[in-house]
């Protein structure tokens, strides 16, 4: 597997190029969002209002920090199980969402979204929170404050760590995992 240096936004080309199983580190913004952020957002779609930013090429951490540690921008971070999100996926994904980072595996509705709009799912460690945080430069909350840790924040992060779970093509690490196993 290849270790993978990117920048946000993701371009298509980039995207493109990885392949599931490949290390990633990203660098540039990323939004967090979890069930009720994705809730809100697929709500404001369906009724035709604005969102509260651009959707074009984004890519979504599953993730509700901790508070912050004094001098630190954001709190403990860890990955959210991805599958809390499935049912609003596709919808993101059609809008120009470009990537998401969580953990565990994703419905085949969603690998198939992911090929349909050439964009990628990412896996991040679980049980690593606190050294995620540490990736992470500065953070402002963005949208849907009301929602305490679960609004949504724009992150600024460094060589954030994470896999490619589902490429382009479809290719899952599950189920490569899976058949060789098998």
């Amino acid at each position: 597997m290849r270790t993978i240096r990117v920048t946000l936004p993701l371009a298509e080309e980039i995207v493109e190029d990885l392949k599931a199983g490949d290390e990633v580190l990203i660098n540039g913004t990323i939004y967090t969002a979890r069930d009720a952020a994705h809730q809100r957002l697929v709500n404001l779609i369906r009724e035709n209002k604005p969102l509260p930013f651009s959707l074009k090429d984004q890519v979504f951490y599953y993730t509700a920090p901790t508070p912050p540690k004094p001098g630190r921008p954001f709190g403990s971070c860890g990955p959210t199980t991805s599958c809390r999100m499935d049912k609003y996926t596709p919808l993101l994904l059609s809008r120009g969402v470009k990537g998401m980072i969580g953990k565990g595996q994703r419905s085949d509705e969603v690998r198939e979204a992911i090929k349909k709009y050439k964009a990628v799912y990412f896996l991040a460690l679980g049980g690593a929170g606190a050294y995620l945080s540490r990736k992470v430069k500065r953070a402002e909350a963005v949208a849907f404050i009301d929602l305490g840790p679960e609004a949504i924040y724009k992150l600024w992060v460094e060589d954030f760590p994470v896999i490619v779970g589902i490429d382009t093509r479809g290719e899952d690490v599950y189920q490569f995992t899976l058949r060789r196993k098998g």
